[in-house]
């Protein structure tokens, strides 16, 4: 069974991606911390805190989450949708060039086809008696 080149490429997306997730587990780079993989956002509000203990925020969110399982299904949920948003835009946007490229091909079959003996062009369904 011979693979593709596009099958080979996307079996070694995936095991990278694969790897990528498995690396920092297996390498122990979040070993010794409280809470080794928190966002960005955690991080920065740690040193912030670390440097200025009295700073205060100019902004408060607008809706903070019961809890850390929430928050996380909330993101999960804002990345689904705008993958499937962006699903939908990428397939209606191939769906109108295949109609496109149909379209022409068609075009081009019937302005390449002889006429008929009685007139009437080949390929449009019409019989000439």
């Amino acid at each position: 069974m011979a693979m593709n080149r596009n099958t080979k490429i996307n079996g070694l997306l995936l095991l990278l991606v694969a790897a990528l997730a498995v690396l920092p587990l297996a390498l122990g780079l979040g070993e010794g911390k409280e809470e080794p993989f928190t966002g960005a956002d955690a991080q920065a509000e740690a040193a912030i805190t670390e440097l200025k203990p009295d700073y205060e925020p100019w902004f408060s969110p607008l809706y903070e989450p019961p809890s850390g399982e929430v928050e996380s299904a909330l993101f999960a949920l804002q990345a689904a949708l705008g993958a499937g948003v962006l699903a939908y835009y990428f397939g209606v946007r191939k769906g109108r060039r295949q109609g496109a490229a149909a379209a022409a091909a068609a075009a081009a079959d019937t302005a390449a086809a002889p006429p008929d003996p009685a007139g009437v062009p080949s390929g449009t369904g019409a019989t000439g008696s």
